[in-house]
């Protein structure tokens, strides 16, 4: 026995699409935060402390990229 099976896929409504646009916002907001942040904490450190953790200031872009948004 065969059966036929409709499927639809109903488009998102225009609040849905708002919605989805407003969380991605505020998301790559909170994103671009901790990256400001994590620059200005790194930049505040003076080289010494720097070196201590290991790092150099040219490290400091790439940190905060990463502490932000990931690998």
């Amino acid at each position: 026995m065969a059966f036929a099976t409709e499927t639809r896929s109903i488009a998102p409504s225009i609040f849905e699409r708002i919605s989805k646009f407003a969380k991605d916002w505020s998301a790559f907001n909170a994103q671009q935060r901790v990256y400001r942040e994590t620059v200005r904490e790194l930049s505040r450190l003076s080289n010494r402390d720097l070196a201590d953790l290991g790092l150099n200031r040219s490290m400091i872009g790439d940190i905060a990229r990463e502490a932000a948004f990931g690998k």
